[in-house]
């Protein structure tokens, strides 16, 4: 079974996806709301995905932002430590370790075709093991100088296809990418 994993993010124009204590506060900006987004919305973007896999420290971020963004998908959340999941959504959300190519088959012997891949150590190790076929980057019109970078040391090279690119009245500019060498 062929199994798709996927990136939507934002990230500034210098490439971070956080500032230094991972903090996103800076994606909140009401000019930024303020016009309509073109491009590949993330409505539009969810409405494809089978399950959501992100990092731990991903999950406890989104813990603080109040209401659950991600009802109705189940959620993976890798861990090599023990993980504390709120009995609120002790249905939604399943911890989980191993290398990626490993939760990618368990995830398709499970009957998953799309996976949504989040957060930036997770985003790192699915593409250093060749595993994300798509890209969509949304940069945000802001240097932050220093921060939590979406690629990091990310492994091999690896060729892009841009499939896609525009860009919205706020500023925000959003690019697809095919990866052209997944294994």
């Amino acid at each position: 079974m062929t199994i798709k994993c996927s990136v939507y993010i934002a990230a500034s124009v210098d490439g971070f996806i956080a500032t230094p204590d991972g903090g996103v506060e800076w994606l909140e900006k009401p000019e930024y709301s303020a016009v309509p987004m073109e491009g590949l919305s993330y409505d539009e973007f969810i409405s494809t995905v089978d399950a959501l896999v992100m990092g731990r420290n991903t999950f406890e971020k989104v813990l603080t932002f109040g209401a659950w963004p991600y009802e109705g998908t189940p959620v993976v959340v890798l861990s090599s430590a023990e993980l504390a999941i709120p009995e609120h959504l002790g249905d939604a959300v399943r911890h989980e370790s191993g290398e990626p190519k490993e939760i990618v088959e368990r995830l398709a012997k499970a009957g998953m075709r799309h996976l949504y891949i989040d957060g930036g150590v997770t985003i790192q190790r699915f593409l250093k093991d060749k595993l994300i076929n798509e890209l969509t980057i949304t940069r945000i019109p802001v240097l932050l100088g220093a921060g939590l970078p979406l690629f990091g040391d990310a492994g091999p090279e690896q060729k892009l296809k841009l499939s896609q690119a525009t860009a919205s009245d706020n500023g925000f500019v959003q690019e697809r990418y095919i990866v052209e060498n997944v294994v």
